[in-house]
């Protein structure tokens, strides 16, 4: 079972992820966005900051410079996938958002590929072509094109680069301390936003939504992804991540949503394209860290 300890934390981290899906939204009808994602991830540096410190404290003058430098490259990327989400939204439709979004599974082979020089594995690539169908049939996307479609496909491609980003120096640092400094660029860039939007109403629910996506989501499950990055390749962490929506679809079910036969089989498809890459051929593990050479970004 240890041998699949990476592949469980990338699958709990998307548990986390999708089963707050529900309670996100709901709590985005009282907050407004940017001032969510400004306290939920302050909170989660309150929790994870101090951990981070010490473990930083641990290493050279070199480790450190090296986790700063990857720390705010990787915190820009992830913010950046998170403010053009979030601009995307007000003029297209969450379905369409989440099938869009996760046309991050698409890029992100692509992105590895060009940085590593190295097509994907067999199993991966078809492993992405079901996940993206399974994908489209779960959240029934409309595919036409404006500028809110065009926004989350901007996210979509950030997200890919923040994977494949932080994959590459996932092995040399450690998660926690890293995690921390991303969540630490993110709070700051979200000042802007929120300044400009304003907070909205913090209701009793806004409060519990922030504190506990900022705890179990941006705390817990983003140093369970990292953990998980260190031993997978981009690509497949990628896929294994993709499964966050039938997590969202079962917490949707719980919350009172019913899903129909179109997007159950989207579910499904999604796990077999899961199941492709992780048993199909050419099965890829990240190497050892004393043998990975860094790639310029």
């Amino acid at each position: 079972m240890r041998r699949y300890k990476p592949e469980g934390a990338l699958v709990l981290a998307a548990f986390f992820f999708g089963v707050t899906f529900p309670l996100v939204h709901d709590a985005l009808g009282d907050i407004e966005p940017f001032a969510y994602l400004l306290l939920r991830f302050a909170i989660a540096v309150l929790v994870l900051g101090p951990f981070g410190v010490v473990i930083a404290r641990r290493g050279s003058a070199e480790e450190r410079r090296l986790l700063i430098r990857a720390g705010l490259v990787a915190g820009v990327l992830l913010m950046g996938g998170y403010a053009t989400q979030t601009i995307g939204l007000e003029t297209t439709s969450p379905s369409t958002s989440a099938f869009i979004t996760g046309l991050y599974v698409v890029f992100t082979p692509l992105v590895e590929g060009v940085v590593r020089r190295k097509a994907p594995p067999v199993g991966v690539l078809i492993g992405i072509a079901f996940a993206t169908v399974g994908l489209y049939l779960l959240t029934g996307a409309d595919l036409a094109f404006g500028p809110g479609e065009i926004w989350t496909l901007a996210c979509a491609v950030l997200f890919a680069v923040w994977i494949v980003f932080q994959g590459e120096y996932a092995q040399r640092i450690h998660p926690i301390p890293y995690t921390t400094v991303q969540m630490i660029v993110v709070v700051v860039l979200c000042v802007p936003g929120t300044a400009a939007q304003g907070i909205g109403h913090l209701t009793g629910l806004a409060i519990f939504a922030v504190a506990f996506t900022g705890i179990a989501c941006s705390s817990f499950a983003l140093s369970l992804q990292l953990y998980g990055q260190k031993h997978i390749a981009a690509s497949r962490a990628a896929l294994i991540l993709l499964i966050e929506p039938v997590f969202a679809a079962m917490a949707g079910y719980v919350n009172g949503e019913r899903l129909g036969v179109v997007e159950l089989a989207g579910a499904g498809v999604i796990l077999v394209g899961i199941v492709i890459a992780e048993l199909g051929p050419g099965r890829e593990q990240v190497p050892h860290p004393e043998l990975v050479e860094p790639h310029p970004f």
